[in-house]
């Protein structure tokens, strides 16, 4: 890959990332109003709007840079690890999990990238132990290396403002992707 095609690779990451930021900024002056017109509500019809923006909202300026770092990393490696079909799998990993999200979360708004962060990282990891490509693994060794302890927020917690199950189902959605593309791959 030459420095152009990576810079191309990881530019719409570079889109979401300010998209992200110019939101939060939108939302603090609106007062975070915008969380409760977009964030996904759980098992609420109208929180159903929240599965395509949760990604693109939070929960205040904190909650967006403690996501910015590992969202321009793990999105960059996803992208350079699967660049065929990298967009693909980050849009089934914010629809699958998201609807699992609305479907067994526990009550109250939702929203950050996070659980996106998690499918990026759940994704790279088993495509690296199910593929076993040089460039799979070095992505999932990667991951292991500088993201393993990330692994440790998919565990339950008490506190309600976090949300372990969008990353846990984020996480699931990314490896299930990965054994989906994986296979497809094998049979072509």
């Amino acid at each position: 890959m030459t420095i152009a095609s990576i810079v191309r690779t990881i530019k719409p990451i570079i889109v979401l990332i300010v998209a992200i930021w110019a939101i939060e900024l939108v939302n603090l002056l609106l007062g975070h109003r915008l969380n409760a017109w977009f964030g996904l509500e759980p098992r609420s019809l109208s929180g159903l709007i929240g599965v395509p923006f949760m990604p693109l909202l939070h929960g205040g300026v904190e909650h967006a840079a403690a996501n910015t770092v590992p969202l321009a990393v793990l999105g960059a490696l996803g992208a350079l690890v699967a660049p065929s079909y990298f967009w693909r799998v980050t849009f089934a990993i914010v629809l699958i999990s998201g609807l699992a999200v609305w479907l067994l979360a526990r009550s109250g708004t939702v929203v950050g990238a996070s659980g996106l962060v998690f499918g990026w990282a759940g994704f790279i990891l088993a495509l690296g132990a199910i593929e076993r490509s040089p460039r799979a693994i070095l992505g999932a060794v990667i991951v292991l290396v500088f993201y393993g302890g990330l692994f440790w927020g998919i565990l339950p917690e008490r506190d309600r403002q976090i949300s372990w199950e969008a990353h846990f189902l984020g996480a699931a959605a990314g490896a299930a992707m990965a054994y989906y593309y994986a296979n497809r791959r094998k049979t072509r």
